[in-house]
């Protein structure tokens, strides 16, 4: 196997070699081709290690540092590999129409300054000098408030900032920033605004950001600032929210896209007109009753977001369809401000189709979920979702801004800045999860075992590309490529483990994750370039969000609510799919199929079904190779000799590699007794073959961890029944806030009013409560209640011996007619208060044929 290696790699040497002479002496460029794989030299981003780039690659496809800012523009990035004169003009210009001016700086490097783009993801640019274009490249424009603390403004104590002018809060303002990101020694400090205008939802819509004043000219540009503010003038004090700008003094004031540092966006009580000093309160309560005003005439987008899950646990669980809501966050201390009681909150990942709306959800100490019935730190939908939606660019989609424009400042005015949460929970109503339906989980770990979305468990070690998961009618594909362990020793074990795998949703990007020589570390590629993390843990991509906080881990996340789990532990891989219900008998591959019936979960290419428990370790290895992908369907990327000999340039299923199916277990061998101590309960065979296999325990260590993760996981994810939301009676109170299964609310009416209905009420396994409404009802009702209820009584009684006489005389011409009206005196506002005596009554109506019930 070395020679063979050793053949191929100088084999491999020599054809990059010729590759490389005969581009050079073609002139083939990379000028205009960035990405692409040419005829004698690739400018594709695989080119580097291959061997293969075209000598001008680095010239035209350009690499620029930092690679990401602040979606609000300002960022001085670098044109790295690029020699240039000072005279030199550059001009930069991103998706093709919006250009800003570059410079040259005493190096000769290129600089590009980043524009002010109301979308996140990759954004393509080109960099014209002296007017022709020079290259080309791409930047990761950054919602705002997902942007790394080290390359935005802080607002030190931001409710200070945010609750400026209300009773108790004044003084000095303060903002920090790192000094070392503005090339100049004098700055000025800057406050721009954000509104959007035109008829909601309608063509004329459309986002303004605009600059306002300076609060600062010419700073010393040591990283802080503080002033006193004062009141707005008008128009100023109507742009109600913004940020702060930082930029370099030479700079005229108010320019757009030069080098500069923004803060959040934030509610600007600090500048609002002195009305507002005079009686916080009541301002806010007129902009609260205006916003109220709106809403009432902007369309209900409640019915097309999905509902909540019911706990923390699947909350937390649920990674393909619901993330950590950054301003509450159980990981950072839950320091949730807007949501006052609650623990953790989550945001469904997804925007809604039509109204771009999002959803949120929070959770207390209990793991349960808050309402908004119960409190103002209950869940909140939103108009705009936080994160923005496809295509971006137009109301309410923007990222972040939209969201606050119609969700956050509008709490301002309602709860925080007045005593009118009612207005704001009225449009803003917390989703209870009577309608939530958690995900299915399937996982592969080890050398490689399987767990199934049916629970199957099963080994299957072979070496090759397989799918895992394969569904052709929703456009999800998942690919896992698996390699020969190596031992300590140098040489190789006859067992297999996950080493990358790759995935992709209908026309989304490319999305492959694989292990790499640093222990713990795994590497994550974007259409077969490599990403990274080290400025942002969060991207937005074409049809897929990637997350990844620590090189171990990465979340993908695609429109379906699909999503995928890569872990990297002790040199092994664990894969995690979780899908939702939609997936039901659409799934196909090693993950099994996906009905909820184990039996049928293993079913191979060609039709053949298995059974995980009951086929042998040979008839398990056949199933597994007949879903070997092929080099036309593949995923992957190939940018070694070793990846293109050993997968691209070999069969996709290894017939050649037989691993062991079993291994002998020998009390004398020096792991066995430590062995055992790691390796039992669920999952302790996988464990013990693992460690064996590999003569690791920490490889059998990791296994075992593997297994009772997915347990835990699995166990986090069980459905669990709601009955929905009680609210307390009109003038009463309730007792309990939970509203799941085995849940009881105790229902009081205060002192002079008596309690008409069930005072305590249970969830039950069919989803609904027991008992019946209650209602708070005056005493001096009690008297009319028992008179009213002995009148209907006696009115029953009277009419069911009127039907027996009748039934008596059936035979006889003479009958005692029932009367078509029948008029009783009751207080008729009694009903408001005894629907279920109302209902009875109107029963007794029909029942008795009566055309007419007369109170």
């Amino acid at each position: 196997m070395a020679y063979h290696l050793k053949k191929t790699f100088n084999s491999f040497c020599l054809f990059f070699c010729a590759v490389l002479l005969i581009s050079t002496a073609t002139g083939q460029s990379c000028q205009g081709k960035c990405g692409e794989q040419l005829d004698t030299c690739s400018c594709h981003s695989t080119c580097g290690s291959l061997g293969t780039c075209c000598p001008d690659l680095k010239q035209f496809c350009l690499d620029v540092s930092p690679h990401s800012g602040s979606m609000l523009g300002g960022t001085d990035f670098a044109l790295l590999n690029t020699a240039l004169q000072k005279t030199d003009t550059v001009l930069c210009r991103f998706k093709a129409s919006t250009e800003t001016e570059g410079y040259v700086d005493e190096d000769g490097v290129g600089h590009c300054i980043s524009p002010l783009l109301y979308e996140t993801g990759w954004i393509p640019f080109e960099v014209l000098i002296n007017g022709v274009a020079k290259g080309w490249g791409t930047w990761l424009s950054v919602h705002h408030s997902k942007l790394d603390a080290r390359f935005k403004i802080t607002l030190v104590n931001a409710t200070q900032w945010q609750y400026y002018g209300t009773p108790n809060t004044g003084g000095t303002l303060q903002m920090t920033w790192n000094s070392s990101l503005i090339r100049a020694e004098k700055v000025d400090v800057e406050l721009w605004g954000y509104n959007e205008t035109g008829e909601p939802y309608g063509d004329s819509w459309t986002a303004g950001w605009r600059y306002l004043y300076s609060v600062g000219r010419a700073v010393p540009n040591t990283g802080s600032f503080s002033f006193i503010p004062s009141p707005a003038k008008d128009p100023h004090w109507r742009w109600e929210m913004g940020s702060m700008r930082v930029s370099p003094s030479s700079s005229t004031e108010g320019q757009r896209d030069v080098n500069s540092l923004w803060s959040g966006a934030h509610a600007l009580a600090w500048h609002l007109e002195q009305l507002f000093r005079d009686d916080s309160a009541r301002w806010a309560t007129a902009k609260c009753l205006s916003w109220d005003a709106l809403e009432e005439r902007l369309p209900n987008f409640l019915s097309e977001i999905p509902d909540c899950p019911c706990t923390l646990a699947q909350a937390r669980a649920d990674t393909g369809r619901f993330h950590t809501d950054y301003g509450c966050d159980i990981e950072k201390g839950s320091k949730c401000t807007y949501h006052p009681g609650s623990v953790h909150c989550v945001r469904a990942i997804q925007a809604s189709p039509k109204y771009g709306a999002g959803q949120q959800c929070c959770y207390d100490s209990r793991g349960a979920q808050v309402l908004t019935g119960d409190s103002i730190g209950g869940s909140t939908p939103d108009r705009g979702h936080d994160w923005g939606a496809p295509p971006y660019g137009r109301p309410p989609r923007i990222p972040g801004l939209s969201h606050w424009k119609y969700d956050v400042l509008s709490f301002y005015y309602c709860c925080l800045w007045s005593d009118n949460c009612h207005y704001y929970f009225k449009h803003r109503p917390s989703s209870d999860c009577r309608t939530y339906r958690p995900p299915k989980a399937g996982s592969v770990f080890g050398d490689p075992h399987f767990i199934t979305f049916d629970g199957s468990a099963y080994t299957f070690n072979g070496r090759g590309e397989y799918y895992l998961l394969s569904s052709p009618d929703k456009g999800l594909f998942v690919q896992g490529r698996t390699e020969p362990v190596k031992l300590e020793n140098g040489t190789l074990a006859k067992a297999t483990r996950l080493s990358s795998v790759a995935m992709r949703e209908n026309s989304s990007d490319v999305i492959e994750v694989r292990v790499t020589a640093h222990p713990n570390t795994l590497e994550v590629l974007k259409n077969q370039q490599v990403l990274l993390f080290s400025e942002q843990s969060w991207m937005d991509l074409q049809g897929v969000f990637v997350f990844s906080a620590t090189p171990g881990n990465v979340s993908v996340m695609f429109p379906s609510g699909a999503g995928v789990e890569v872990r990297a532990r002790e040199g092994t891989m664990t894969t995690t799919v979780l899908l939702p219900l939609e997936f039901t008998n659409q799934t196909k591959g090693l993950l099994g199929r996906m009905n909820d019936d184990p039996d049928d979960d293993l079913v191979s290419s060609d039709g053949q079904s298995y059974n995980a428990s009951k086929s042998s370790p040979e008839d398990l290895f056949h199933f597994g190779s007949t879903w070997a992908i092929s080099n036309e369907t593949s995923l992957f990327t190939y940018d070694s000799a070793y990846l293109l000999d050993q997968y691209l340039y070999s069969p996709k299923h290894d017939t050649e590699f037989v691993p062991a199916f079993s291994l002998p277990e020998n009390p004398s061998d020096p792991l066995w007794s430590d062995m055992l101590k790691i390796c039992f309960g669920n999952g302790a065979s996988f464990c013990k073959y693992d460690t064996l296999s590999t003569h690791s325990l920490s490889t059998g260590n990791a296994t075992i961890s593997a297994v009772r993760s997915h347990t835990a996981l699995v166990n986090d994810l069980a459905p669990v029944v709601a009955c929905g939301f009680l609210p307390a009676p009109a003038r009463g109170e309730k007792r309990g806030s939970v509203y799941l299964e085995g849940s009881e609310l105790a229902f009081s009416c205060p002192s002079g009013q008596m309690l008409f209905g069930s005072p305590q009420r249970t969830c039950h396994e069919s989803g609904h409560w027991s008992g019946t409404t209650t209602h708070c009802v005056s005493d001096n009702m009690e008297g009319i209640l028992v008179g009213c209820v002995g009148a209907a009584t006696a009115l029953a009684t009277l009419l069911a011996a009127i039907t027996f006489y009748n039934r008596k005389l059936k035979s006889s011409t003479l009958q005692f007619p029932l009367p078509s009206c029948l008029c009783i005196t009751l207080e008729t506002h009694l009903f408001t208060h005894a629907k279920a005596l109302d209902q009875w009554l109107m029963d007794i109506r029909q029942t008795y044929g009566l055309s007419k019930l007369c109170t």
